[in-house]
This record gives C-alpha cells, sequence and structure tokens, in this order.
C-alpha cells in the first residue's frame, strides 16, 4: 500500500480515538490557562525564537532535531499523538513541512489546539515564488532572510500573547529584546558580504534554500536540487550548474547540513574536468540548525556559522 495511504489511515485512526480525549468545553483555547501552554513546534528555527520569547512560562516540544530535513519528513505515530495533545502548534508552513500539513491541517480544525503557519501570515508580497502552477505558489525558506524571521517573530509574539495574556508583558519584552539581536544580525551579515568582492558574489548550493538569502544580501544563488528535496537532481541538473560554476569562476561551493554531499562532489569533478579549480567551502545550515548547547543550534548561532563560512571560503 502507498506511504501516503498508510499514513491517511494512521492518521484518522489516531483523530477518532482522540475525540474520547478531548478536553472539556469549559478549557478554551481564547480563555486565560492557570497552568504553561503546552506548545509543539516543527523545525528548529521556529522552536529558537519561541523558546526566546517564552522562555520558562511555557512546555516547549520541538518534533525534528539536527540534520533532518523537514521536506521529507514523516510523523510517526508518537508525534501525531504529541500533536493533538498540544494547547498550541506552530510550523513553518508554505508546503515545508510537505508531509505533515494534512495532519495538521486537520489537527486545527478541531477545537482542542491552535495551529498556526506562521510564514502564511506573511504579506505574500514579501515572498518569492516557487511552483504556483502545481499549487506551490511560495519559497518557504523565509528565516534565510533576517527581516522576515523577525516578522515571523511577532506572529509567535501576538499568538502566545492572545492564547495566554496573564503572561503579555513577559512575551512583548522578550520579544523585544530577541528582535534587537535579529536586527544586529541583519547588519553584521550585510558588513560580512561587504568583504566579498562583488564578482565572487555567487552561492552555490545542494538545495535551493538560499534565494531569501541571496535577495537579502546580494548573492547570486543556485544550487543542485530544486526548493524541495524530495526530488533527486539529475545529469542535466548538475551539468546546468557546472556552467555557472565555470561561467562565474565560483572558488568554492557549500554542502548542506541535511543533504547528501554526493551531488556537490560531482559539480566538482564535472567543473574541474573543464578547467575550472573548485573546492567544497564548507558547511551550511539550511533546513536544519545545529546540536542543542552549541552555538549553531540557536538561530543567530546558525545565521553568523553561515555568512562567516561564506566569507571565508569566497575570500581565500
Amino acid at each position: 500500500m502507498h506511504l501516503r495511504t498508510l499514513l491517511a489511515l494512521l492518521v484518522a485512526a489516531l483523530l477518532i480515538a482522540a475525540c474520547g480525549q478531548q478536553m472539556p468545553a469549559t478549557d478554551n483555547i481564547a480563555e486565560p490557562h492557570a497552568r504553561p501552554l503546552n506548545v509543539v513546534v516543527t523545525t528548529q528555527h521556529i522552536a529558537d525564537a519561541v523558546q526566546n520569547i517564552a522562555q520558562d512560562r511555557i512546555v516547549l516540544t520541538p518534533l525534528l532535531r539536527p540534520g533532518v530535513d523537514p521536506h521529507t519528513y514523516v510523523p510517526t505515530e508518537g508525534d501525531i499523538r504529541v500533536l493533538q495533545h498540544a494547547d498550541l502548534i506552530f510550523y513553518n508552513g508554505l508546503m515545508l513541512e510537505a508531509q505533515m500539513t494534512r495532519i495538521l491541517r486537520q489537527i486545527g480544525q478541531g477545537d482542542r489546539t491552535r495551529v498556526v503557519a506562521v510564514a502564511d501570515q506573511l504579506d505574500p508580497l514579501t515572498l518569492l515564488n516557487w511552483e504556483p502552477e502545481a499549487g506551490l505558489p511560495y519559497d518557504p525558506h523565509v528565516w534565510n532572510d533576517v527581516r522576515l524571521w523577525i516578522q515571523v517573530v511577532g506572529v509567535i509574539r501576538d499568538t502566545l500573547i492572545d492564547m495566554d495574556p496573564a503572561n503579555a508583558t513577559t512575551y512583548e519584552a522578550n520579544a523585544t529584546r530577541y528582535i534587537a539581536q535579529l536586527e544586529e544580525l541583519h547588519d553584521y551579515t550585510l558588513e560580512q558580504v561587504a568583504r566579498i568582492p562583488q564578482e565572487l558574489r555567487v552561492l552555490v548550493t545542494a538545495h535551493d534554500a538560499f534565494n531569501y538569502y541571496g535577495r537579502a544580501y546580494g548573492f547570486q544563488v543556485a544550487a543542485v536540487q530544486g526548493i524541495s528535496t524530495e526530488s533527486e537532481a539529475s545529469a542535466a541538473d548538475i551539468q546546468a550548474l557546472v556552467e555557472i560554476v565555470v561561467e562565474r569562476k565560483a572558488p568554492a561551493i557549500f554542502i548542506e547540513t541535511t543533504i547528501s554531499p554526493r551531488t556537490i562532489e560531482a559539480v566538482i569533478a564535472a567543473a574541474r574536468a573543464r578547467g575550472q579549480e573548485v573546492r567544497i567551502g564548507g558547511e551550511l545550515f539550511a533546513d536544519a540548525m545545529g546540536e542543542p548547547g552549541t552555538p549553531e543550534g540557536t538561530y543567530i548561532g546558525m545565521m553568523r556559522h553561515n555568512i562567516d563560512t561564506i566569507v571565508a571560503a569566497l575570500t581565500q
């Protein structure tokens, strides 16, 4: 039986079973909570933003771990149970969590859990196109533009205040402090990009996660795979990227933490066969962050790692 069919049956069974476990009608999600909110999030990026805003005022559960690709992640039975018992769920949206979107929307249709797709709340005029003819209108990798991520932080702050007004002052103060740090991060990134010669500002990666980054910080962006990692790169995809590497004389290209370096290595070999010496410039964090407890395990630390790695590789 097809994986999607099995998943659909599993979700249906679990949602039906959960009907008898619904909270009493008096526990309305719009009312102040006498206990900490049980908040579940999908990606590490969202988890870090929520943690900075809410700190110890909530119980936070992230689903995706370092190195896990949200495009292809299929939720387990345990994940679905965790989602069903949440007071509030934040997920990226714009079809980033492709295999989870239907489940999240189903849960949000009930009256037990509030479900918010944070990137869906952004002004469409600020978003980049994806494949609208396939029902995928916008690129979901909005965190790679710090200014857009500041808007996402605002969405998270406002939702927490609405759900838990008793702690509104804390959420507001923490969000204000965190946004100031993000503004410093944006300025730092621009300062570092200025160190790269204009002709070398080409960012070549494994998959097309950095288009917002390129728009915000002045890079030409190219990748082997498309915006989603669900489809494999073809020989034609690799050859097209080789043409860009040779034309721009790119000194380095980059691998990502959630994707095998195999296709990037193929690009390097093909470029060398054309007489263009190119190396792996380092590992970038795109769809996942680093391990908890490390600098790269925070959004700010991850973004600083990325720009520092890019600058070091393209200015040698």
